[in-house]
């Protein structure tokens, strides 16, 4: 039976909220077992106010500084009429105001949303991409930009690299500062194993804040698809775009990849979504989910 659409937002929304208290669980955690391990509260403290200060200070800037990573300039309504219009018609559809357009000069097929909020929304796409889409394909990618937009994406995820650098932080400050001696507060057998416990999560919770980064990100594309195809009421156009892109691009990199800002574009821009790249672990460490999941979920969806 197919799938029906509001039910696949709304798990993906509960999901995704899941995985981000999972994240402050463990960024709390950190501080506290560093604070008790050296004797000073005031390290749980620092933690707690880091992980709420730094994400809004880098959402401020988040926009430029992909836009400048990412080798974007901005489109011209004369000279990328079709893209223009065609973004505005679906901005009013969805109720968002108009975003910037900008084009990066690149053959691989991708795009990209992001901006502070909705008022500074900016979509970006490639010159590949606008060449190898028709307008049906072209509008299932743009929905599927401004369902990030709409959804607040960019805040989840510059909160989200935020917090992943934070957890990396106090990671590494711990077992630096444990190889020159540690606070007294450290005896009996309890403490010792607690002390064990501690050592081995603050050592594997870089790997766990990645992962746990990593699964936000695939589930906010499943959400933007969805989203997408409710917009344009034609999954269709989204699904065969997909189809498109990572037949073009698959194994190809994009120009600028980054791994910093390779969660925010519509497809991998180190082509890690072709068909050879499978397997759990090629799975787990991936910013998006397998293409072929995310095609046939839009084609299992159920517009009414």
């Amino acid at each position: 039976m197919a799938a029906n659409l509001y039910k696949n937002q709304s798990e993906n929304i509960t999901k995704t909220w899941i995985l981000m208290s999972m994240f402050f669980v463990l960024i709390m955690f950190l501080g506290w077992f560093a604070s008790y391990y050296f004797g000073n509260a005031l390290i749980f403290y620092f933690a707690l106010a880091f992980s709420v200060i730094m994400p809004i200070i880098s959402y401020w800037n988040s926009a430029s500084i992909v836009l400048k990573i990412s080798g974007a300039k901005p489109a011209s309504k004369e000279e990328y009429y079709d893209l223009y219009t065609l973004t505005e018609n679906l901005s009013i559809t969805a109720g968002l105001p108009m975003p910037k357009i900008y084009v990066m000069h690149d053959p691989v097929p991708n795009a990209f949303a992001t901006g502070r909020n909705k008022e500074h929304g900016v979509v970006a796409v490639t010159t590949g991409l606008l060449e190898i889409l028709d307008r049906t394909e072209l509008e299932g990618v743009i929905a599927h930009e401004l369902a990030h937009i709409g959804n607040r994406d960019i805040l989840l995820q510059t909160v989200v690299v935020v917090l992943v650098g934070l957890v990396t932080l106090l990671a590494d400050l711990f077992i630096r500062a444990t190889f020159f001696g540690g606070s007294d507060n450290k005896g009996g057998k309890a403490g010792g194993i607690l002390l064990i416990i501690g050592i081995i999560l603050m050592i594997l919770s870089p790997i766990i804040a990645t992962i746990i980064q990593l699964m936000i990100s695939r589930k906010r594309e499943y959400l933007a698809d969805a989203t997408g195809a409710l917009l344009t009421r034609y999954p269709e156009g989204l699904a065969s775009a997909l189809e498109k892109i990572s037949g073009y691009s698959g194994g190809r990199k994009m120009k600028k990849a980054n791994h910093a800002t390779a969660h925010m574009f519509f497809a991998s821009p180190f082509g890690e979504h072709s068909k050879k790249h499978k397997g759990f672990m090629n799975s787990l460490f991936s910013t998006h989910p397998p293409v072929e999941k995310r095609i046939e979920n839009l084609r299992g969806i159920e517009i009414k």
